[in-house]
Protein backbone atom coordinates (compact mmCIF):
# COMPACT_ATOMS: atom_id res chain seq x y z
CA UNK A 1 0.00 0.00 0.00
CA UNK A 2 1.39 3.42 -0.91
CA UNK A 3 2.12 5.89 1.91
CA UNK A 4 -0.11 8.58 0.44
CA UNK A 5 -3.13 6.26 -0.01
CA UNK A 6 -5.81 6.43 2.66
CA UNK A 7 -6.28 3.00 4.35
CA UNK A 8 -10.03 3.50 4.39
CA UNK A 9 -10.14 3.94 0.59
CA UNK A 10 -8.91 0.36 0.17
CA UNK A 11 -11.71 -0.88 2.41
CA UNK A 12 -14.39 1.24 0.73
CA UNK A 13 -13.23 0.40 -2.80
CA UNK A 14 -12.84 -3.35 -2.08
CA UNK A 15 -16.44 -3.99 -3.05
CA UNK A 16 -15.98 -2.38 -6.47
CA UNK A 17 -12.67 -4.14 -7.04
CA UNK A 18 -14.02 -7.58 -6.11
CA UNK A 19 -17.13 -7.01 -8.18
CA UNK A 20 -15.02 -6.21 -11.24
CA UNK A 21 -12.71 -9.18 -10.68
CA UNK A 22 -15.68 -11.52 -10.19
CA UNK A 23 -17.34 -10.24 -13.33
CA UNK A 24 -14.16 -10.79 -15.38
CA UNK A 25 -13.66 -14.33 -14.03
CA UNK A 26 -17.30 -15.18 -14.67
CA UNK A 27 -17.18 -13.78 -18.18
CA UNK A 28 -14.08 -15.81 -19.07
CA UNK A 29 -15.55 -19.02 -17.59
CA UNK A 30 -18.89 -18.46 -19.35
CA UNK A 31 -17.20 -17.82 -22.68
CA UNK A 32 -15.20 -21.02 -22.38
CA UNK A 33 -18.23 -23.11 -21.42
CA UNK A 34 -20.33 -21.45 -24.14
CA UNK A 35 -17.86 -22.49 -26.81
CA UNK A 36 -17.85 -26.07 -25.56
CA UNK A 37 -21.65 -26.25 -25.32
CA UNK A 38 -22.06 -24.62 -28.72
CA UNK A 39 -19.70 -27.12 -30.31
CA UNK A 40 -21.59 -30.04 -28.74
CA UNK A 41 -24.95 -28.65 -29.85
CA UNK A 42 -23.66 -28.02 -33.37
CA UNK A 43 -22.22 -31.52 -33.61
CA UNK A 44 -25.50 -33.09 -32.52
CA UNK A 45 -27.60 -30.96 -34.86
CA UNK A 46 -25.21 -31.60 -37.75
CA UNK A 47 -25.36 -35.34 -37.13
CA UNK A 48 -29.17 -35.25 -37.15
CA UNK A 49 -29.24 -33.38 -40.46
CA UNK A 50 -26.65 -35.74 -41.92
CA UNK A 51 -28.64 -38.76 -40.80
CA UNK A 52 -31.83 -37.36 -42.31
CA UNK A 53 -30.15 -36.54 -45.63
CA UNK A 54 -28.51 -39.97 -45.63
CA UNK A 55 -31.89 -41.68 -45.23
CA UNK A 56 -33.31 -39.63 -48.10
CA UNK A 57 -30.32 -40.50 -50.26
CA UNK A 58 -30.54 -44.23 -49.49
CA UNK A 59 -34.27 -44.18 -50.16
CA UNK A 60 -33.75 -42.38 -53.46
CA UNK A 61 -30.97 -44.69 -54.65
CA UNK A 62 -32.99 -47.79 -53.77
CA UNK A 63 -36.03 -46.52 -55.67
CA UNK A 64 -33.90 -45.45 -58.61
CA UNK A 65 -32.59 -49.00 -58.86
CA UNK A 66 -36.11 -50.42 -58.64
CA UNK A 67 -37.63 -48.02 -61.15
CA UNK A 68 -34.82 -48.23 -63.71
CA UNK A 69 -35.02 -52.03 -63.74
CA UNK A 70 -38.70 -51.97 -64.73
CA UNK A 71 -39.28 -48.44 -66.02
CA UNK A 72 -42.42 -47.85 -68.04
CA UNK A 73 -43.71 -44.69 -69.64
CA UNK A 74 -46.00 -44.33 -66.64
CA UNK A 75 -42.94 -44.03 -64.37
CA UNK A 76 -41.40 -41.05 -66.20
CA UNK A 77 -42.75 -38.48 -63.71
CA UNK A 78 -41.56 -40.59 -60.78
CA UNK A 79 -38.09 -40.82 -62.32
CA UNK A 80 -38.02 -37.09 -62.99
CA UNK A 81 -38.87 -36.25 -59.36
CA UNK A 82 -36.47 -38.94 -58.13
CA UNK A 83 -33.60 -37.55 -60.22
CA UNK A 84 -34.43 -34.05 -58.98
CA UNK A 85 -34.26 -35.25 -55.36
CA UNK A 86 -30.92 -36.98 -55.95
CA UNK A 87 -29.53 -33.87 -57.60
CA UNK A 88 -30.67 -31.70 -54.66
CA UNK A 89 -29.05 -34.11 -52.18
CA UNK A 90 -25.79 -34.18 -54.13
CA UNK A 91 -25.67 -30.37 -54.25
CA UNK A 92 -26.35 -30.02 -50.52
CA UNK A 93 -23.38 -28.25 -48.84
CA UNK A 94 -22.26 -30.87 -46.31
CA UNK A 95 -18.91 -29.24 -45.61
CA UNK A 96 -19.90 -25.56 -45.32
CA UNK A 97 -21.31 -24.76 -41.85
CA UNK A 98 -21.58 -21.07 -42.77
CA UNK A 99 -23.93 -21.70 -45.71
CA UNK A 100 -26.80 -19.26 -45.17
CA UNK A 101 -29.52 -21.17 -47.06
CA UNK A 102 -28.90 -24.51 -45.35
CA UNK A 103 -32.32 -24.72 -43.69
CA UNK A 104 -34.15 -23.53 -46.83
CA UNK A 105 -32.38 -26.18 -48.94
CA UNK A 106 -33.17 -28.82 -46.33
CA UNK A 107 -36.86 -27.84 -46.44
CA UNK A 108 -36.81 -28.12 -50.26
CA UNK A 109 -35.30 -31.59 -50.00
CA UNK A 110 -37.96 -32.61 -47.47
CA UNK A 111 -40.67 -31.29 -49.77
CA UNK A 112 -39.27 -33.15 -52.77
CA UNK A 113 -39.03 -36.30 -50.66
CA UNK A 114 -42.69 -35.97 -49.67
CA UNK A 115 -43.64 -35.42 -53.30
CA UNK A 116 -41.76 -38.55 -54.33
CA UNK A 117 -43.38 -40.59 -51.56
CA UNK A 118 -46.78 -39.41 -52.75
CA UNK A 119 -46.02 -40.42 -56.34
CA UNK A 120 -44.71 -43.80 -55.21
CA UNK A 121 -47.67 -44.28 -52.87
CA UNK A 122 -45.32 -44.89 -49.94
CA UNK A 123 -46.01 -43.75 -46.38
CA UNK A 124 -42.60 -43.17 -44.74
CA UNK A 125 -42.19 -42.61 -41.04
CA UNK A 126 -38.94 -40.72 -40.55
CA UNK A 127 -38.06 -40.02 -36.93
CA UNK A 128 -35.08 -38.21 -35.47
CA UNK A 129 -34.23 -38.96 -31.88
CA UNK A 130 -31.21 -38.99 -29.61
CA UNK A 131 -30.88 -42.76 -30.05
CA UNK A 132 -30.80 -42.49 -33.85
CA UNK A 133 -33.01 -42.01 -36.80
CA UNK A 134 -34.80 -44.33 -39.10
CA UNK A 135 -37.13 -44.65 -42.00
CA UNK A 136 -39.85 -47.26 -41.75
CA UNK A 137 -42.79 -48.26 -43.87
Amino acid sequence: MAKDQDPFDAIVMADDRYHGEGYQEGYEEGSSLGIIEGRQCGTLHGAQIGSEIGCYQGFAFAWRGLLHSRATEKDSKKLKVLDSLIRMIQQFPYDDPTYTDLHEDLERIRGKFKQLCSLLNVQPDFKISVEGSGLSF
